[in-house]
């Protein structure tokens, strides 16, 4: 990655629409972009907030600012107001967006991050995993740098099951699920959870099992950090640090890999 100057100014340009829509509430589909200036080649995280699908809103973490990078932080349409595949579609159109427009505040096409927390890092895994939600915008998921979960779920999520009509413990796994869509030429990928005996249920177990069925299915680039201690609330603030890491040791799209 190309070293940001340390004593680099930051920029926050706020309320960007990246779809033009909006829900019944009002809540629109916009962005707020965080960015070093006059330090191009900058990579970008596109982070999307935790909040169970169903409440939350776009915030750039603090862990994230003055880090030689920039953040992307996005505001999805939530239930009830939309229902599945409306937030699938809208963390979709936000990666689009940033492949798109990046370069133009001087950041490296090539060095983009989808990440989010909970809800969000199930969003951004299904997003990464499942080529569809990027094609239906005319991008391709292959042009990920690498996908970051801080707790999330790798089952169909709980909300997505709500509307359904299928109880919480009821365990599903179909097409909204990152679990059925592991493959190996997937992008890198990062799992962060909280202690196994403090997690929602089964919210480690699940995160392992995606990275086994990853690594069965050929994929190499994939590393679980289990945070002892921490549980599910605790998990995303330490986790920025394992996400900066990931960050600054993975190399661009088409990069030397001994490159990071």
């Amino acid at each position: 990655m190309t070293a940001t100057p340390k004593n680099a100014t930051y920029r926050l340009v706020t309320g960007v629409p990246y779809r033009g829509l909006s829900d019944a509430s009002g809540a629109s589909c916009g962005l707020d972009l965080y960015h070093p200036e006059n330090a191009p080649g900058f990579a970008t995280v596109v982070w999307l907030y935790g909040g169970g699908l169903v409440s939350g809103q776009r915030h750039v973490p603090a862990e994230l600012k003055e880090q030689g990078l920039a953040v992307v932080a996005v505001d999805y349409r939530l239930h009830p107001q939309v229902r599945a595949p409306v937030y699938i579609e809208d963390a979709a159109a936000a990666v689009a967006w940033t492949f798109r427009h990046i370069a133009s505040f001087g950041g490296d096409p090539a060095r983009i991050f989808l990440a989010g927390a909970s809800a969000g890092g199930y969003l951004a895994m299904l997003v990464g995993l499942d080529r569809r939600w990027l094609a239906a915008c005319g991008e391709s998921a292959d042009r990920l740098a690498g996908v970051v979960a801080l707790t999330g779920q790798m089952v169909t999520h709980f909300t997505v099951r709500a509307e359904r009509g299928i109880p919480e413990r009821q365990v599903v796994v179909d097409e909204l699920a990152p679990l059925f869509h592991v493959r190996a030429d997937a992008p890198p990928i990062l799992l962060v959870t909280g202690d196994r005996e403090l997690e929602l249920l089964g919210r480690y177990e699940e995160n392992a099992f995606f990275q086994r069925m990853l690594k069965v299915a050929g994929h190499t680039q994939n590393e679980l950090h289990e945070l002892k201690g921490r549980d599910h609330g605790g998990v995303e603030a330490p986790g920025h640090a394992l996400l900066l890491d990931f960050v600054r040791r993975t190399p661009a799209v088409g990069g030397d890999p001994r490159a990071g």
